[in-house]
């Protein structure tokens, strides 16, 4: 398995850069407001996907499915969420992640998992 942790290999093009400092313009907001985590989960597979809502988390750390949100309205922020969205995650068997905003870090980070075929070839003599 590739785990590949660290900088995006590519430079942000313009719409993520724009995309990525109005996120990060934010972080005080949401400090104030007690929120730790600002996420969008996007899933697609078959060469459609979708980007779920923006939502925040006020968890220590951030797994997807494993805490309750917090009610605090992000939706203005959506388009620039769905901007640092991989392009082509959900093209073939697809793929699924989170674009993540670390609060307290001031960090925005991008988890991509990839679907994938696979098989096995048995030969035997019978």
């Amino acid at each position: 398995m590739d785990h590949n942790a660290g900088v995006k290999n590519a430079a942000l093009n313009p719409q993520e850069e724009t995309a990525k400092a109005a996120i990060l313009a934010e972080c005080d907001k949401f400090a104030k407001a007690g929120v730790t985590f600002v996420v969008a989960h996007f899933d697609g597979y078959g060469d459609s996907g979708t980007t779920e809502e923006v939502k925040c988390y006020d968890s220590e750390c951030y797994a997807w499915g494993e805490d309750e949100t917090v009610n605090h309205d992000v939706s203005y922020l959506q388009d620039h969420f769905e901007a640092l969205v991989p392009f082509g995650y959900e093209n073939d068997c697809g793929g699924f992640g989170d674009v993540v905003l670390d609060v307290n870090a001031r960090k925005l980070t991008v988890e991509r998992n990839d679907r994938f075929e696979d098989y096995t070839t048995s030969t035997y003599e019978v």
